[in-house]
């Protein structure tokens, strides 16, 4: 991956609805080349897929709950029973194994503290082997980026 990939893959998060000639005006390249470049990122797997941004709130989702997660204990099978339920909870948006006093940070979107309440009662208490449940409530949105900063060493980047 050169710079001019990373210019393509930064010019697409900013905005994946971007038409391959107007990439290829941002980034200086004929459409041609572009194309080609887009599709070689795209398989890959540097480019995982597009979708839209939509705004939370406007969605009907206002409230952000980050929840840490300790298990009772961290054998394959619990860890496996654990994180295989909460693949299948889709008010989870993201779902971190962490290092330090939690095991688990996840990132729950939903519509009012009572449809978080019986979220956590009726969907992550269900789920067996879970010691701590703790959440914090985020007033708002300080800053979310969706574009990745450029890579600090070329040395890291994986071969495209």
């Amino acid at each position: 991956m050169d710079a001019v990939d990373l210019q393509i893959i930064r010019e697409l998060q900013a905005d994946g609805r971007l038409s391959n000639q107007d990439l290829a005006d941002r980034v200086r390249l004929s459409p041609s080349p572009c194309l080609r470049r887009v599709r070689r990122l795209e398989e890959a797997g540097l480019i995982r897929g597009y979708t839209a941004m939509v705004d939370q709130v406007a969605y009907g989702l206002p409230i952000t709950v980050f929840v840490r997660i300790r298990l009772e204990r961290h054998t394959a099978e619990a860890v496996a029973l654990f994180e295989g339920a909460v693949g299948h909870i889709e008010h989870i948006q993201d779902c971190y194994l962490m290092a330090g006093s939690s095991d688990y940070l996840l990132r729950v979107v939903i519509e009012s503290l009572e449809a978080y309440e019986a979220l956590v009662r009726t969907r992550i208490h269900a789920i067996p082997g879970i010691s701590s449940i703790e959440s914090s409530f985020a007033f708002g949105s300080v800053k979310q980026s969706r574009t990745y900063p450029a890579p600090a060493s070329p040395a890291r980047r994986r071969p495209v």
